[in-house]
């Protein structure tokens, strides 16, 4: 893929940790933006900053953050992020204006440690974070940010990952606690739990990164340790579908070989079978890893489709929700990344 003009290669002065689309109404795709969370270690550092896709490597504007990012979100209104020491920092999508955000300190009101979870769920968002807390912030109706917390698991299992699937649910992943599903119209508790494939006995591991498709909010796909990606329904909570890793037909059979850092159903990458919106078939997944691989996996196939190969950690990536065939990936090796796939070039052999 180094050589395919579909992929280009942006350098940065600083570490790239994490980056995203923004919601565009933009006309041309040369104007559309991008929002990258980098550190500079050097004077330890760090900003979200706003890039031009034209020329990512040159921030139109930059939001200072007291410590390392360690999620990052963007929704029609506003930008996010949550940082290594707890905080939430949040600002307007439509001007970047770093004297109009707003934040919630990390402490004891809030988190203690890394936030690594996090989403937007329409008028609120979900954290959950390495302390074991979960918290959803929303509006305090006289320009405030209120953040309720509606669990303390008081630093026995640790967050990595929360994503929204309507207005009152939501999932959430990490160390020791599998996926669990929230839903706020029951109460502050988990409603249900998936312990996924490490519940067998064969691995311990860690939950990175959940997605829920917006048209099957009781199906979540799950990125972990050692390679391992699988899919959870809500329709048989006790039965977890191996989509790469262990378990996958009795044989071990990783996309990669190492940390599966974020996981995105692929609303580009055509399914191989015609799927009605009741069938039980999961839909393609992409994944990025931090040995390097950016591929594309389909239930019940062998070959996932590789789409990079790179020598470093692809460390984050993003798909455009308005132009799915464009992926935009954060490498470890100070780079940003932009790849553009064309139907030819993904269509199977």
């Amino acid at each position: 893929m180094a050589d395919n003009p579909s992929f280009r290669r942006h350098p940065h002065p600083f570490s790239i940790d994490l980056v995203r689309w923004l919601p565009s109404s933009a006309t041309s795709p040369s104007d559309r933006l991008l929002a990258a969370a980098v550190h500079d270690p050097s004077v330890a550092s760090s900003y979200i900053h706003l890039l031009p896709l034209a020329d990512p490597s040159s921030p139109l504007a930059s939001l200072p953050l007291p410590s390392r990012a360690t999620a990052l979100r963007c929704s029609p209104s506003a930008l996010a992020a949550t940082t290594s020491t707890g905080s939430l920092h949040l600002a307007p999508s439509s001007s970047f204006d770093a004297g109009a955000a707003v934040a919630v300190s990390g402490g004891a009101g809030f988190h203690v440690g890394p936030v690594r979870g996090l989403d937007c769920g329409g008028e609120e968002w979900v954290t959950a974070g390495e302390d074991g807390r979960v918290h959803v912030i929303g509006g305090g109706g006289d320009g405030r940010v209120v953040a309720r917390r509606v669990w303390d698991g008081k630093g026995m299992a640790g967050y990595e990952a929360a994503k929204w699937a309507s207005p009152a649910e939501f999932a959430t992943g990490g160390a020791g606690c599998g996926v669990q599903w929230w839903d706020q119209r029951k109460g502050d508790a988990p409603v249900t739990q998936c312990s996924g494939i490490w519940g067998h006995g064969l691995v311990t591991g860690m939950v990175h990164s959940i997605d829920i498709h917006p048209s099957r909010k009781h199906i979540c796909v799950v990125g972990g340790s050692s390679g391992t990606i699988f899919a959870w329904d809500l329709r048989w909570p006790q039965q977890p579908i191996p989509l790469s890793g262990i378990g996958l037909h009795g044989i071990v059979q990783p996309v990669c070989e190492s940390e599966v850092w974020e996981v995105l159903f692929d609303t580009y990458t055509q399914s191989s079978d015609i799927i009605s919106s009741t069938s039980a078939r999961i839909l393609p997944v992409m994944i990025c890893s931090e040995d390097g691989i950016l591929a594309v996996v389909e239930q019940g196939d062998e070959r996932p489709l590789e789409l990079l190969a790179e020598p470093c950690a692809i460390n984050s990536f993003d798909i455009d929700t308005q132009n799915p065939s464009d992926v935009v990936c954060a490498l470890e090796w100070e780079s940003i990344g932009v790849l553009t796939r064309g139907r030819d070039a993904m269509a199977e052999e």
